[in-house]
C-alpha cells in the first residue's frame, strides 16, 4: 500500500511539471494598415500551428485598423487557419472608426469576450473602446456588468483568474477601478493586455500585469508573438519570432517570469487613486436636478421638448425620460447599437441605427410611425429641415427623405467613406462631412454635387466626427489634425486656414453668430470671429480643463456656453464675463453633446450610461 501511495505521489508531482499550460499571447494585429499586417499574422498562425504543445490562442484586440468588414472578414479568415482553440476580443481601434456601428465583430467572430476554464485556471476576457467617439479608452457598460456576473460566479470559490483587456489596467483606461475593484473580490492573479505595442511588465494596483508586443514587423523584417507558460503556480513569457521561408522561428528566454498566487486583496488596506469630485464640492452653484444610470453605453446626444428628454443606447432602444423627473415614459428597441442623435419636429421623432434603419417614431408614446431600411449600418445623425430628414449612412449614400412617410425625395451615392456627423443646412444647400477626408455640399432640392473639399490628409483626419458650422455664408470645420479651416459656402474655396488654437474636432457656434467657439486640446475655449477674412481671435477663456480629445460640441444658451469634457465634467462659461461660472463632474467617461434648456438647466449624457438633468444656479449680483 506505501509503494502504490509514493508511486501514485510520484505520477502526480512528475505530471505536474510534464502538463504545463502553454498558449500563444497575440495583439495589435491592425489587420488593414499597414499593409503588411495581414501577412504577419498568417506567418503567426503558420508558426502557431507548427508548434505542437500549445493550448490555445488569445487576440487581445486590435485586430484591425478601422473595424471596417473587410478588414475584420480577412482578419477572421486568416485566424480560422488556427489548428488550435482561439479566443478574441475588440479594441479600441476595432471600435472607434467602426462603420458598422461596433455590430460586426460580433457578427463575424461570434462574440466581443470570453470566459472559458483551462486546467485549474478560469481566464476572462473582455475588450475595450473608446466605441465611435474619440475618447479615452472604456471598458463598455455592457462589459462591465457582464463582467460582475463573471466575478459573481466565483465569489464563493478559490479558482486562480487570469483577466485580460485591450488597455492596461491603468488611469488611461476611464473606468479602471471599476474591473480592479471587482476582480479584487475574487482570486486574480494576473492581468494581460495589448495597445502599447511593446512587451512591458506592468502593475496594476498590485495586480502583476503584462503587456504584450504587436504582432505587426513594424521596422523588423518580421513581426512577432508571446508564447506563455504557466507551470508550478508560475507564469512566464517568452518573445516569439514566427518561421519565414527556410529561416526557423525563434523563442527568445523568458522576458517576464511572475509567481502565481492568490494575493488576498479582499483584506488588503492600501488606498489607490480615484477619480476625484472634489469639484462638485468647489461648484455648489451646480445641481443635479435628477440622475440616471443606463445598463448600456450612451454614445449620442440627448434631446428634449418641453416634458420629455429622448436618448439612445448601445443596446439599440430608444428611451424616452419624463422631464421632470427621469422616469422612464417608453423605450423603442431597434436591432443594433445606436449612435445617432435623434431630432424632434413636432411629435415626430428621427433616429437612425446601426441596424441600418432609419426610424420615424410618434415622440409621445415610440410607436412607429415608418421606418426606411437601407443596406449599411448608420451611424450618422439627422437633420430635419423643413418637411425633408437628410441623413448619410455607411453605404456611401446620404438621403433626403419626407418626414411625413419616409419617402426619398433623393439619394446621393458618390460619398466616399462613411458619414457619423450631423448635415447642417442653409436655404439651398445641405453640407455633410465623410471619414473619405471630404465635405460635401449637395443642392437641397435634387440632391446634385454642387462642391467638395478636402484637406487631403488621411481619413484619420477626415471632417467627419465634428459637426460643421454655418454663418455668414461659410461653413467652418475643426478636423483632428488640430486645423480649424472656414469655407466659402457657395464655392467650396478656403477663406482661411488655423492650427494656431489646437483644437480636435469639437467646437460650436454662438448664439448670435458672430463667433465659432474652438475646444483646444489643453484647457482653453477660443472664440474666433465669423466674419473676418483671416483667423481672428476675439477672446479666450482658460477652462483648466486639461487634456482633451472628445468631439463632443460645444453650445451657447441664455448668455451660457456650455463645454462638455471626455472624462465627464461639464464646464458653464459666462459669455458677457468671459468666466467660468459653474463646474459638474457626472461620470469619468466622455461626455456627449449636450442639450440646453431654459432657465440655465442643461440635460447631459456620457458614455458609461449615466444621464442628468443639471441646474447652474444664478450667482450673478
Amino acid at each position: 500500500m506505501k509503494a502504490h501511495l509514493l508511486l501514485l505521489c510520484f505520477f502526480t508531482f512528475t505530471l505536474s511539471f510534464a502538463q504545463p499550460i502553454r498558449f500563444a499571447f497575440v495583439t495589435d494585429t491592425h489587420v488593414g494598415a499597414p499593409e503588411t499586417a495581414a501577412e504577419d499574422l498568417q506567418r503567426t498562425v503558420n508558426d502557431i500551428n507548427a508548434l505542437p504543445d500549445l493550448d490555445f490562442v488569445v487576440v487581445t484586440g486590435d485586430v484591425t485598423d478601422f473595424g471596417t468588414e473587410q478588414e475584420l472578414t480577412t482578419a477572421k479568415r486568416i485566424l480560422d487557419g488556427l489548428n488550435k482553440k482561439w479566443y478574441v476580443f475588440p479594441g479600441n481601434h476595432d471600435t472607434k472608426w467602426s462603420e458598422n456601428g461596433c455590430n460586426s465583430f460580433r457578427k463575424i467572430f461570434g462574440s466581443e469576450r470570453f470566459s472559458f476554464d483551462f486546467g485549474k485556471y478560469r481566464f476572462i476576457g473582455c475588450g475595450s473602446g473608446p466605441n465611435m467617439r474619440m475618447s479615452p479608452g472604456l471598458v463598455a457598460r455592457e462589459d462591465v456588468l457582464w463582467l460582475r456576473s463573471e466575478v459573481e460566479k466565483l465569489r464563493n470559490s478559490d479558482r486562480p483568474v487570469i483577466f485580460m483587456n485591450h488597455y492596461p489596467l491603468d488611469e488611461g483606461l476611464a473606468n479602471w477601478y471599476l474591473l480592479i475593484d471587482d476582480l479584487k473580490k475574487i482570486n486574480i492573479q494576473a492581468t494581460l493586455c495589448g495597445h502599447g505595442h511593446a512587451n512591458q511588465a506592468m502593475d496594476a494596483e498590485g495586480i502583476p500585469a503584462t503587456m504584450g508586443r504587436s504582432n505587426l514587423r513594424a521596422k523588423d523584417p518580421v513581426g512577432g508573438y508571446n508564447l506563455v507558460t504557466i507551470q508550478n503556480d508560475t507564469l512566464s513569457f517568452a518573445a516569439r519570432t514566427p518561421t519565414v521561408g527556410s529561416i526557423e522561428g525563434q523563442t527568445a528566454p523568458a522576458w517576464r517570469i511572475i509567481p502565481l498566487q492568490n494575493h488576498y486583496f479582499d483584506k488588503e488596506s492600501k488606498p489607490y487613486p480615484r477619480p476625484s469630485y472634489q469639484v462638485n464640492e468647489q461648484y455648489k452653484n451646480v445641481r443635479s436636478v435628477w440622475e440616471k444610470q443606463d445598463s448600456s453605453d450612451i454614445g449620442a446626444g440627448i434631446i428634449a421638448d418641453q416634458t420629455v428628454a429622448i436618448y439612445p443606447n448601445t443596446n439599440g432602444q430608444i428611451v424616452a425620460l419624463s422631464l421632470t423627473d427621469g422616469s422612464v415614459k417608453w423605450r423603442f428597441a431597434t436591432g443594433g447599437k445606436v449612435y445617432s442623435t435623434p431630432m424632434m419636429q413636432k411629435n415626430r421623432l428621427v433616429v437612425a441605427s446601426s441596424d441600418g434603419t432609419i426610424y420615424c417614431l410618434s415622440k409621445h408614446d415610440g410607436t412607429l410611425r415608418w421606418k426606411v431600411e437601407t443596406k449599411k449600418p448608420i451611424v450618422a445623425s439627422p437633420l430635419i429641415d423643413g418637411k425633408v430628414v437628410y441623413i448619410g449612412s455607411s453605404e456611401g449614400k446620404f438621403r433626403a427623405l419626407s418626414l411625413k412617410d419616409g419617402s426619398e425625395k433623393w439619394s446621393f451615392d458618390g460619398i466616399k467613406g462613411f458619414v457619423e456627423s450631423v448635415p447642417i443646412a442653409d436655404k439651398h444647400t445641405v453640407y455633410v462631412g465623410s471619414w473619405g477626408s471630404t465635405l460635401y455640399a449637395l443642392d437641397k432640392k435634387t440632391g446634385q454635387l454642387t462642391w467638395t473639399w478636402t484637406n487631403g490628409k488621411s481619413r484619420n483626419f477626415s471632417p467627419a466626427a465634428g459637426t460643421p458650422l454655418l454663418s455668414n455664408g461659410r461653413i467652418f470645420l475643426q478636423t483632428p489634425d488640430r486645423t480649424v479651416t472656414a469655407i466659402d459656402a457657395k464655392t467650396g474655396k478656403e477663406v482661411w486656414k488655423t492650427n494656431q488654437h489646437k483644437g480636435f474636432e469639437a467646437s460650436g457656434l454662438s448664439a448670435d453668430q458672430l463667433h465659432i467657439y474652438v475646444k483646444c486640446m489643453n484647457d482653453t475655449l477660443w472664440a474666433l470671429s465669423t466674419q473676418s477674412d483671416s483667423p481672428q481671435p476675439a477672446w479666450f477663456v482658460n477652462c483648466k480643463y486639461g487634456y482633451e480629445i472628445s468631439p463632443s460640441s460645444v453650445v451657447e444658451r441664455d448668455g451660457i456656453i456650455y463645454v462638455p469634457t471626455d472624462d465627464g465634467v461639464l464646464y458653464a462659461i459666462n459669455r458677457r464675463t468671459r468666466q467660468v461660472e459653474g463646474v459638474h463632474k457626472l461620470s469619468n467617461a466622455m461626455m456627449n453633446r449636450v442639450f440646453p434648456l431654459r432657465n440655465r438647466e442643461v440635460l447631459v449624457t456620457t458614455m458609461d450610461g449615466k444621464i442628468a438633468r443639471l441646474q447652474l444656479a444664478d450667482n450673478q449680483p
